[in-house]
């Protein structure tokens, strides 16, 4: 059972929030800044990143940073956890942090609530993959769900990734392993923390019961989304997995996507962010452990899949 609150003389866990926002869905932004602000405990410290792009307007007390140029997915929000880190410091001024989409929205209340009971209850638990779920229909889509048994979103359960725009995390996680690859700008980034939060201890949660709001998309809508998807799923292998493990995820993925993909001109951009991905470099290579591949492996997800 999760407790109710802190345990006396113990203060409760810091949430902050961190946003990224190209500027163009104002509306979209302020509705999401409004749910935060009505989480119910202390109050969650927001800031939102203008991704090369200004910042719309925004409720007093939010802080906002500006960036020249877009740096894609994870840096816009590396900079935003680094907003969080006082100066000299070598940890963040908040327990946990929230990453949302700009154009989501907090379904209940409770949510920031929830992930500090959950973080208090499992010392092993790193990272929280929120439900998402269509504001009209309430449908979530398979692949917001983070497990191969994705049929049933109500069922929470243990997974080995999470959602990259509808997650809480522990920032002991990230002061321990880092925050996400910078240099993926878009795709995989998620999944690359995932396995070294993993690797290093740490367990990862899905949540039905904490839901983001989030209109029903199509990854594909962006225009990059075939070669970035392809070049970062190279270099998710070569700095994650095992030597022996790297033509065996790889090889699955290419027969997977051969097969799905009718499009010529969306196989050719695959293929050229696939041949990009082992002629760049892919940063730092810190392969896990081969007990870390029998715990994916357990929780149903060994990474060659």
């Amino acid at each position: 059972m999760q407790p109710d609150a802190a345990p006396a003389g113990r203060r409760p866990a810091k949430v902050g929030a961190v946003i990224i926002t190209m500027g163009n869905r104002p509306a979209e932004l302020r509705a999401l800044l409004d749910s935060v602000a009505r989480q119910e405990g202390d109050p969650v410290e927001v800031v939102v990143v203008g991704n090369g792009a200004p910042v719309p307007e925004v409720p007093a007390g939010v802080r906002t940073v500006e960036l020249p140029e877009n740096l894609g997915i994870p840096g816009g929000r590396n900079v935003g956890i680094e907003a969080f880190r006082s100066e000299g410091a070598d940890g963040y001024d908040v327990d946990i942090m929230l990453f949302l989409d700009d154009d989501g929205l907090l379904a209940r209340t409770d949510t920031a609530e929830l992930c500090r009971r959950a973080f208090e209850a499992d010392p092993r638990l790193g990272i929280i993959s929120f439900r998402i779920a269509d504001p009209d229909t309430g449908a979530t889509q398979r692949r917001h769900v983070p497990r191969l048994r994705a049929s049933d979103p109500m069922r929470s359960s243990r997974v080995t990734t999470f959602l990259g725009g509808a997650n809480a995390v522990r920032t002991e996680v990230m002061a321990q392993v880092g925050a996400l690859p910078g240099d993926f700008f878009y795709a995989h980034e998620e999944t690359d923390l995932a396995w070294r939060a993993l690797d290093a201890g740490w367990m990862i949660d899905y949540r039905a019961d904490m839901v983001l709001y989030h209109p029903t998309t199509a990854p594909s809508r962006h225009a990059v989304y075939h070669r970035m998807v392809a070049r970062n799923r190279v270099w998710l292998a070569r700095r994650n997995l095992p030597a022996l493990l790297v033509p065996v995820y790889l090889g699955v993925w290419t027969a997977l996507t051969l097969l799905r993909t009718r499009d010529r001109a969306a196989l050719k951009a695959w293929l050229g962010g696939f041949k990009e991905g082992w002629t760049t470099a892919c940063g730092p290579r810190r392969p896990m452990r081969w007990r870390t591949v029998w715990r994916l492996t357990r929780l149903g997800r060994p990474p060659v899949i």
